[in-house]
């Protein structure tokens, strides 16, 4: 039964968040650190999304998100029967957005790129009543870069209207790789006759302090340097609410509820808000919904099946995000042998239909529509106690 709880956690690290609100990759999650004894495991995968729809004028979008695969490490010792500890490194944050230039006049040649990596230092007390609590640090490395293009972006410089175009067709920023810093606390209580857990895990903002190059492309002119200066921006905090507790002989329930506080993710700088009014980048808070049931059938093989909701968020989101709310099944297959576990997974994503704006907030014009999008992922993780 333990090893189905084990593997399922790790398969929801692995294969379900895929394209997640805001530019959330994977749920950071803290699975690694509840393994029996000492523990080592690889993941890796891949990704492919399917984000279309159309924009103002009539023209087709055409697929604006790109295919991405992602790995994991992770490494648990077990100091005493009481402490533990676990480090743990992953790709939570990223974005690989492009409008093909040939299809949309309204956005396109509007671009993002966002690539990042976590390292989580960890420590976990187990008390005698079955509780713990655990906590550490997180260091992440970032990096960036977007172009915003086409009609939907044009006009002048500044608003002169609230209904104008931000004016901004042409925009570059380049934003050089940096470190930030953050923190992890959480508290679990378990009751392994049952297979039963519950875990509460706090996830602070990380704020990086970076460096960006801002130009504007002009037709006929050229590329003009308009900013080069140091800006912080703080990816979100959230909190993880996860349980899981077996029903029947080798059978379990899990689930769990994620929030994240995407409003305070802001990119500011010289042009955005200061020169057009408007954020760079918009995002709502999401919650994220999570049940699933897990199985043993053999000696050697498990399996689970679960299922993700997550509503969508306000009326308008940004092109740079154009993600609103989604349904998503993920199956795992789940083999072990001797002191071996490989971890499965396939997911399918339904994303949720999107109005993409742009402007001040309050006052943003519709750009395009986003329907009919959808989401293939597969995850593979190899877990070693030892």
């Amino acid at each position: 039964m333990n090893r189905i709880v084990t593997g399922i956690g790790a398969l929801l690290a692995s294969a379900a968040p895929v394209l997640a609100g805001g530019i959330e990759r994977a749920p950071q999650s803290l699975a690694p650190l509840f393994e029996n004894g000492n523990y080592a495991e690889l993941s890796f995968g891949g990704v492919n999304p399917s984000v279309k729809g159309t924009d103002v004028a009539g023209f087709a979008t055409g697929d604006v998100a790109q295919g991405y695969g992602f790995f994991g490490l992770a490494y648990k010792h077990q100091f005493t029967p009481n402490l533990s500890g676990a480090i743990i490194v992953e790709q939570p944050f990223g974005a690989d957005i492009l409008y093909p230039g040939a299809n949309s006049p309204v956005l396109g040649g509007t671009a993002v790129e966002v690539n990042s990596t976590t390292y989580t230092a960890l420590l976990r007390y187990k008390f005698d009543n079955n509780f713990s609590v655990h906590g550490g640090i997180r260091g992440s490395h970032a990096k960036g870069s977007l172009s915003l293009r086409g009609e939907g972006y044009g006009g002048p410089p500044v608003p002169t209207g609230p209904d104008d175009p931000p004016g901004v067709s042409g925009y570059d920023l380049d934003i050089d790789s940096a470190w930030g810093v953050g923190w992890v606390a959480g508290v679990a209580y378990e009751m392994p006759e049952i297979a039963a857990r519950v875990s509460l895990t706090y996830n602070s903002p990380i704020e990086h302090d970076f460096g960006m190059k801002e130009t504007f492309t002009i037709p006929g002119v050229g590329t003009v340097p308009v900013g080069n200066d140091s800006y912080e921006v703080k990816t979100p905090r959230s909190w993880t609410l996860e349980g899981q507790t077996g029903v029947a002989a080798d059978t379990l329930v899990f689930g769990s509820i994620r929030w994240v506080k995407w409003s305070e993710f802001k990119v500011d700088n010289f042009v955005f808000p200061t020169q057009t009014g408007a954020e760079l980048v918009e995002v709502e808070d999401t919650t994220t919904y999570t049940l699933g049931v897990g199985r043993k059938f053999t000696d050697n093989w498990s399996g689970s099946v679960s299922f993700l909701y997550e509503p969508s968020e306000g009326d308008t989101v940004s092109p740079l995000a154009p993600v609103n709310g989604r349904k998503a099944v993920t199956v795992a297959a789940i083999y072990t042998m001797d002191n071996i576990k490989i971890t499965t997974g396939i997911n399918y994503t339904k994303l949720g239909d999107a109005t993409l704006g742009v402007g001040p907030s309050g006052a943003k014009r519709e750009v395009a529509d986003m329907d009919d999008s959808e989401v293939w992922g597969i995850g593979v993780r190899i877990g070693y106690s030892f």
